[in-house]
């Protein structure tokens, strides 16, 4: 069985998008987590080291972190062709955009959040004008991130897009506005918002 930890209106919304992609049998585990207004706190019955969201457990294997579950999960289940096999056309492009959201995206624009210059060479990610530019310049080119198809990849950095575009810390393009529309429209997104007002 595949336990998901979560918590409601965070970041492990995106696993829960993925699972309803998925379309397999899941239970969620609702636990409390540390706010960003300081409200919550660690909650002892949530398995991730930091006490943060999400954090999966399967037979006995438990996987923490969006872009580790997300991998995980595509490959665990491949019939869904939400991500590329070992192997097929644009897997190092998929695992290289899962890596993107927590490794350059979302570092990029809470430095642009909380009105942090950027330092060349000093930081792992590029500054968020930067960022913008290269999505925005992919998704000028093709419906999705790998191409024609859609996948788990567009879950993880486009589910940050839409969020970040909500709270005003990314430009509304055209190119972004039309691929939120595109992403958010599916039915999986759609349930996915559903659990989480109910939890």
């Amino acid at each position: 069985m595949l336990t998901l930890y979560h918590a409601p209106k965070s970041r492990s919304g995106t696993i829960v998008w993925v699972l309803e992609e998925l379309g397999v049998p899941y239970e969620t585990k609702t636990v409390s987590i540390r706010r960003a207004d300081g409200s919550g706190g660690r909650d002892p019955a949530n398995p991730h080291p930091h006490g943060k969201v999400p954090s999966l457990e399967h037979d006995g294997q438990r996987v923490f972190e969006i872009a580790a579950i997300t991998l995980y999960l595509t490959d665990l289940f491949p019939h869904a062709k939400l991500g590329p096999r070992v192997g097929e056309p644009h897997r190092g492009e998929y695992l290289s955009w899962l890596a993107y959201r927590p490794g350059v995206l979302e570092p990029a624009l809470i430095m642009r959040r909380l009105d942090v210059k950027h330092v060349p060479g000093m930081m792992g990610w590029a500054e968020a004008g930067e960022v913008e530019e290269v999505l925005n310049s992919v998704l000028s080119q093709r419906p999705y991130l790998l191409g024609e198809e859609f996948s788990a990849a567009d879950i993880s950095v486009g589910g940050t897009i839409n969020f970040m575009m909500m709270f005003k810390l990314m430009s509304e393009t055209p190119v972004f506005k039309d691929y939120v529309a595109r992403i958010t429209s599916r039915p999986a997104f759609k349930r996915m918002l559903e659990k989480d007002a109910t939890q």
